[in-house]
């Protein structure tokens, strides 16, 4: 059978295709935003606009389309909601065993000021996190513990979805960048130095922004030494480690050092004034040397290690997962790869999107059910559940429990995930990045954009790799462009997107029993998505014409 070949222009005007093929994404975003529809009913609504658009203006096959959305909805659900899951279920865990209080108790007492909390939880642990995990993890964790601090639910999501942005491109051990390497043959560690003198000047703006997000400019008067001492412990080894060695440990370094960095300032510094969180959420100011006679009573020693001990457990469990030897070790005991009927090398991607030659799409399957970090973090909520004192029955009536809770969230993520693969395969996502490469000498600017583009469509930074990586190359190469800038910009463009797409918004949202609110936390992330995408495409368009800014361009 010979591949269904895609087709850029199904209207034969660039413009109606381009409007058409934005339809669905337009449609979700705002039947959630502006509709308050339900985003599971948002995402399956979109979902349908774009497998009618697929077959009826883009003229895929029927069986074809239907199989990737069947594709897609399998990967939403695993590994992706697999994590979700799994991080829910130790998360309950933790609530049910009364622990998850005094873990907010010992971080209220390092980090009493609640905008130090945003600083050293959503920004620095959430990127030591995301180092290892990604795929929602850290969001889900970050979020859940900000809520169980005080932090209103809106805040609690659209912060740390916020905080998510400067690790994202070096996420799961750099996932992202090695597999651009694999589309575009775009050597992994010039692309890994060249992301490594984009980001990191956003690594030192977002605890900032986070704290002027949450407090206003005069509530960063009083931490901005914490602000600037995560900032720097995270760039600076983001910068170094990127250069120096490659991707693969850049957010486990440069995320532990900030954490390290900002406690061990909090030992010899505190605010001047304090923001505390009342308990419904509401801010309140008090001199720093009044918050000792505030302080609850503290936690014993051995009740606060309990309550660390299944996020250390966590953190071990995650960090051993994620090492290339266990994953390889624990693939040759059970990983199967599965070729997807009807769709396994039957879709054809075209020039310019793809070289001339290009071998037809894979669609393969596979199901790492032991190397997949979901099942890395089951095992680290059962071991934690055993050192905690829950029995079998009790661990099974709270993992049924979690299953009902994070359910729509599951169907959310599967519909998301569907309609990005639909888009994919059917050619419409080559139709909206093709508008943007066509931006002459500005492609600099709106090729950033274009990773921003790919992961709100898709959810992951690597999946917008995987898009728009050879686009990326070829047009940049055409216009004289170094394909490395333009490639990096890719994964740094995307990093901003991750705030806005529907996964982690649900993600959020569920980590904060807060589902069914998702119009409202979009509303409140995406000017921020869309300024930080803007002053990082400026930053790019930079080092690509202007001197001093084109000596950062990898040679």
């Amino acid at each position: 059978m010979n591949p269904w070949a895609q087709n850029y222009d199904p209207f034969g005007n660039p413009v109606v295709s381009t409007i058409v093929a934005a339809v669905p994404v337009v449609v979700v975003l705002g039947a959630i935003a502006i509709l308050h529809l339900r985003t599971h009913v948002a995402a399956l609504l979109g979902l349908t606009l774009a497998l009618g658009l697929a077959i009826g203006t883009n003229g895929m096959p029927g069986d074809a389309a239907a199989a990737t959305a069947l594709y897609g909805a399998a990967f939403g659900l695993f590994p992706i909601g697999w994590i979700i899951l799994n991080v829910m279920f130790l998360y309950q865990l933790t609530v049910d065993r009364g622990l998850f209080d005094v873990l907010r108790d010992s971080l209220a007492r390092v980090a009493p000021d609640a905008r130090v909390q945003l600083i050293l939880i959503a920004f620095a642990f959430g990127s030591f996190l995301e180092g290892m995990a990604g795929f929602g993890a850290p969001v889900a964790i970050t979020a859940a513990i900000l809520i169980q601090l005080g932090f209103k639910p809106l805040h609690a999501s659209g912060l740390a979805l916020i905080a998510n942005t400067a690790p994202v491109a070096f996420g799961s051990l750099g996932i992202p960048i090695t597999t651009l390497e694999q589309v575009t043959g775009l050597d992994v560690r010039q692309v890994s130095a060249m992301v490594g003198r984009q980001l990191p000047i956003f690594s030192v703006m977002i605890p900032f922004w986070l704290v002027v997000t949450f407090a206003g400019w005069r509530g960063l008067g009083d931490v901005w030494p914490a602000a600037l001492t995560a900032g720097l412990a995270f760039a600076v080894p983001q910068f170094l480690v990127s250069n120096l060695h490659g991707p693969w440990l850049v957010d486990i370094v440069a995320g532990g050092c900030a954490i390290a960095s900002t406690v061990l300032l909090l030992r010899v510094w505190r605010p001047r004034r304090m923001m505390l969180l009342g308990e419904d959420g509401e801010l309140r100011v008090v001199a720093s040397g009044e918050v000792v006679g505030l302080q609850i009573e503290a936690p014993a020693p051995g009740a606060v290690r309990r309550a660390w001990m299944p996020w250390i457990i966590l953190t071990a469990f995650i960090l051993t997962w994620g090492l290339p030897q266990t994953k390889s070790a624990l693939d040759q005991i059970h990983s199967p790869k599965f070729s997807v009927p009807r769709l396994h090398q039957r879709v054809q991607r075209m020039p310019p999107v793809a070289p001339v030659g290009a071998a037809p799409e894979a669609a393969e399957f596979k199901l790492n059910s032991l190397s997949a970090t979901g099942t890395g973090i089951l095992a680290a909520a059962l071991l934690a559940g055993l050192v905690m004192g829950c029995g079998p029955k009790a661990m099974l009536c709270t993992y049924a429990r979690t299953i009902w809770r994070v359910r729509w969230s599951l169907l959310t993520i599967a519909a998301m995930l569907a309609l990005g693969n639909v888009t994919k395969y059917s050619g419409t996502d080559a139709t909206l990045g093709l508008a943007l490469a066509r931006t002459g000498w500005l492609y600099p600017f709106f090729g950033t954009l274009l990773g921003w583009l790919g992961v709100a469509l898709t959810g992951s930074d690597t999946a917008s790799n995987v898009l728009f990586g050879s686009l990326q190359r070829i047009t940049s190469e055409q216009l004289g462009i170094s394909p490395v800038l333009m490639g990096a910009a890719n994964s740094s463009g995307g990093v901003m997107g991750k705030m806005v797409d529907a996964q982690s918004i649900v993600v959020a949202s569920t980590a904060t029993n807060w589902y069914g609110h998702e119009g409202a936390i979009l509303r409140f992330v995406f000017w921020h998505s869309l300024a930080l995408a803007g002053l990082l495409g400026l930053l790019v368009f930079l080092q690509a014409y202007s001197p001093p800014f084109t000596g950062m361009v990898v040679r």
